[in-house]
């Protein structure tokens, strides 16, 4: 019935929004649901607006999608709210039941690697509240004294955040120096510093995307395969996210029109059984398996 299914939704929605670590088989497992019916589901959340999040194996829904945005006007503690709170728990001593479920809802709703953590806390909690209010509010800040493993240097950067990622231990930025969007670890952050400047350059915000291959890039393109059943089976069996690109032609034919951020991905999977796959689109990959194929012929003369 179609309540039933409406509240496996709901169930899937929330359990993938809880601040845990669920691989498919977790989420399925906990629901009794089959992987075909996860993907589903995922398919409609995207549909919806929601914003999914995968870092393999992992799924979760992140919490800028536009609903929680407005429910989070409503609702939200910040950071330093929750440490307040978990603060007050733990001092009073009182192991009642309305206190352990308001405990239960903070493990729920925060990440309790910052609540606990005596040294982090305050830094990364202080750091996350000013940037997720620099989001809400779309101000500048300024990173003071943001440590790079890149350049091996430390310095201050003026960026224009705008996404917060991966459990909140990244945001997303358009640095205003070199004009490129960036992504920063919150760990490495010395300060985070509101400024009294707006965001100026909205238009050129870029997310990344990550495709089935776990490659990231700020935009995507597809690449349409032909393939026979070895390749699709295969296909479907190691990257389980790509059966929604997938129709089947005929008996022994099935076309996927994949986006992909890389062609480093699909190239290694085309090229390790090409001859159950015809490529069907997109002329530059065509080139790069083809540049790739003379570079294994030239290196074995």
């Amino acid at each position: 019935m179609r309540h039933d299914k409406l509240e496996r939704e709901l169930n899937m929605l929330l359990l993938l929004t809880e601040n845990h670590d669920y691989t498919v088989d977790d989420v399925c497992s906990r629901l009794h649901i089959s992987r075909r019916n996860f993907y589903y589901y995922l398919e409609f959340f995207r549909f919806a607006g929601f914003k999914v999040e995968h870092n393999k194996p992992y799924y979760r829904i992140r919490k800028d999608s536009p609903f929680f945005r407005k429910l989070d006007e409503l609702i939200h503690f910040t950071e330093d709210e929750a440490i307040t709170l978990r603060r007050i728990l733990d001092q009073t001593g009182d192991q009642s039941l309305q206190v352990q479920r308001l405990r239960r809802k903070l493990e729920h709703l925060y990440d309790l690697d910052i609540l606990n953590n005596v040294e982090l806390k305050e830094h990364l909690g202080h750091n996350l509240t000013t940037l997720y209010n620099a989001i809400k509010q779309k101000v500048t800040v300024k990173l003071i004294g943001y440590s790079s493993l890149n350049s091996n240097s430390v310095s201050d950067r003026i960026v224009e955040p705008f996404l917060l990622m991966n459990g909140n231990e990244e945001v997303r930025c358009y640095e205003l120096s070199s004009k490129m969007n960036k992504t920063f670890k919150l760990s490495r952050m010395q300060d985070v510093q509101p400024l009294d400047l707006l965001w100026q350059h909205e238009d050129q915000h870029n997310e990344m995307f990550t495709d089935i291959f776990m490659f990231s890039a700020e935009r995507q393109q597809v690449v349409s395969l032909l393939m026979g059943r070895v390749a699709t089976s295969i296909l479907c069996e190691e990257y389980p996210r790509s059966e929604r690109y997938i129709q089947q032609k005929d008996s022994t034919h099935w076309q996927a029109d994949i986006p992909v951020s890389s062609f480093v991905g699909i190239g290694r999977f085309v090229m390790g059984l090409f001859e159950d796959i015809e490529i069907l689109d997109n002329n530059d990959f065509k080139n790069y398996i083809h540049n790739k194929i003379n570079q294994f012929n030239t290196k074995q003369q």
